[in-house]
């Protein structure tokens, strides 16, 4: 560990989207490598879903990632790959992709035990209520185009917490909605239906101020952190129901043993590869989510591969 310790304020972030990062944290591994972790507060979106809103046009891609960012107050945020790439056109804060986080978020789309809707195919001109710029929002479209035609899939704003999401599918206020964990399993010991699931990347946004041996050494403790959670998953899993307790009632009836351990995947942080990113940049234009510009604008390809090139040595 170096004498001086470098600095980095890091939006929050919870378990579904930052799990390395925390246990990281907790477990020292980020002082190992000469960083001290600052977490700096971002701001939460609305607490009520909209129907009225039916597409994120708009709306703001800064309404809680990337919030306290923008307003200078941290360096680095993750989220949503899609989302981000939004984020990074949008930005006036100079911010750019430096590779993909840690953890693949799984996610699904859901409903109620006494919906009549048990496959995608019937999820045609419902309302699915969605987190606008957050990455169950973009996974919802793409889980859905490859059973139904785009103008049959429907969309409103919902908020961005799955607590608040969870809450409106119970008390009948929406058909359908995106949910990640714990809310995903909170959901299924309640009775509710996991119409379609999957896997989504997220990637990191950094102010100029991050340079690549700072970050090498920011993946470095990640990647400690990813081995030790690969090591005992059931013992991390807690960090689910510790890290949302206060959010919803039914947290408090969580135990480890109602997740399923193979929905936490953990791999280590790395670049984006060039094909993956042309191919998303392309979608992304396909539905509008995105301006027409030159994909290397979205990702610092030169401090990318310096910082991740180092964190290998």
């Amino acid at each position: 560990m170096t004498n001086a310790m470098k600095k980095m304020r890091l939006e929050t972030t919870s378990p579904f989207q930052g799990l390395a990062e925390l246990v990281a944290d907790d477990e020292g591994l980020f002082a190992e490598e000469g960083i001290e972790i600052e977490w700096v507060k971002r701001a939460n979106s609305p607490r009520k879903v909209d129907p009225k809103i039916t597409t994120p046009d708009g709306l703001s891609a800064f309404a809680s990632h990337g919030e306290a960012f923008e307003k200078g107050g941290a360096d680095m945020y993750n989220a949503c790959e899609w989302g981000n790439y939004r984020r990074v056109q949008d930005t006036s804060a100079k911010g750019r992709q430096l590779g993909r986080r840690s953890i693949m978020v799984w996610a699904g789309i859901v409903v109620a035990p006494d919906s009549d809707v048990y496959s995608p195919q019937q999820l045609a001109g419902k309302m699915v209520a969605v987190p606008y710029f957050f990455g169950t929002h973009y996974l919802t479209y793409q889980m859905l185009e490859g059973f139904l035609p785009r103008d049959l899939i429907e969309t409103c704003r919902a908020p961005n917490g799955s607590s608040a999401r969870y809450e409106a599918l119970m008390n009948g206020d929406v058909e359908a909605t995106t949910l990640t964990e714990p809310y995903l399993t909170l959901a299924e010991k309640n009775g509710c239906r996991i119409i379609i699931e999957g896997m989504y990347h997220g990637t990191e946004v950094a102010s100029d101020d991050i340079d690549a041996d700072t970050y090498a050494a920011f993946n470095r403790a990640v990647k400690k952190a990813v081995r030790l959670i690969n090591s005992d998953k059931r013992r991390f899993m807690q960090y689910f129901i510790d890290r949302h307790k206060g959010q919803h009632p039914g947290i408090e009836t969580l135990t480890v043993d109602d997740f399923r351990l193979s929905r936490l995947q953990m791999v280590d942080p790395a670049p984006i590869p060039e094909d993956e990113l042309q191919r998303t940049y392309e979608w992304m234009r396909s539905w509008g989510m995105i301006d027409e510009l030159s994909p290397d604008v979205l990702v610092d390809v030169h401090r990318q591969q310096a910082a991740h090139e180092v964190a290998a040595e």
